[in-house]
């Protein structure tokens, strides 16, 4: 079995030709591991994330999940590695209103139709702190109880990577700490991994590892800083040069 969760080497990504969100961007991740991927706007962050999620196509380059490289799977098969293999909480929580909790947390299963093991999900629902609200549809939720749904959604198949852009950007402080000690508690408590894209320096503490692109290019890397620390380099980024990790 691969050490990495996912894989990218020399990575690249460009549109109509003309703009380079990626270039030639290489890295692994480690299994059981927490990363936050940082950078300003327009540094290929979300790009970053999608190329890893096999949610977009690199131009040039590789992309593994585990042992299976993207870039041989057709769109069927990619489908069905994200709907097994991979995990994904957004800023929006793509929650279906007319839903209850436990309905919108089951959407992966029946999707892919297949059956639930309802003792794991009560298990999730319980570990995200949502056992009392299984019965209750989102316009009866705070924010952060939604984010708390999407979170669930995610880990309920139990997948090997969980995908979060931006999971706290429309959470008030408190709330977004809930979220992120969740997230951290995801990788401490079951070994998944967790590949997080954030602009906040306080959200990416939470990681064990953060990386830095600018222009789209991996121009740093910091391993357990705090925040102060991250917005220091972040305020620091200069002129884009290219790392492997």
């Amino acid at each position: 079995m691969a050490t990495h969760a996912v894989r990218l080497n020399a990575v690249t990504k460009t549109y109509d030709r003309k703009v380079h969100a990626l270039r030639g961007v290489t890295v692994d991740l480690p299994r059981g591991g927490f990363t936050a991927v940082m950078g300003p706007s327009g540094s290929g962050k979300s790009t970053f994330l999608h190329c890893a999620a096999g949610l977009d196509t690199p131009t040039s380059g590789t992309v593994h999940i585990g042992d299976v490289e993207l870039s041989r799977m057709n769109e069927t098969q990619l489908t069905e590695l994200r709907r097994d293999r991979a995990g994904f909480v957004f800023q929006a929580f793509n929650l279906i209103p007319s839903l209850t909790v436990t309905d919108n947390v089951l959407l992966p299963f029946r999707l892919a139709g297949t059956r639930p093991d309802h003792a794991w999900v009560a298990e999730v629902l319980g570990r995200v702190g949502l056992g009392d609200r299984a019965g209750h549809r989102p316009s009866q939720l705070s924010g952060g109880q939604q984010q708390r749904v999407a979170i669930a959604r995610a880990l309920v198949t139990r997948p090997e990577v969980v995908f979060a852009d931006e999971p706290t950007g429309a959470l008030d402080t408190q709330t977004a700490a809930e979220v992120l000690t969740l997230l951290r508690q995801v990788v401490n408590s079951t070994g998944q991994t967790v590949v997080m894209v954030t602009h906040d320096p306080l959200a990416a503490s939470y990681a064990d590892r953060v990386l830095f692109l600018a222009g789209g290019m991996l121009v740093d890397e910091v391993y357990g800083a705090g925040p102060d620390a991250i917005a220091h380099r972040m305020a620091a980024l200069g002129r884009p040069r290219a790392v492997s990790c």
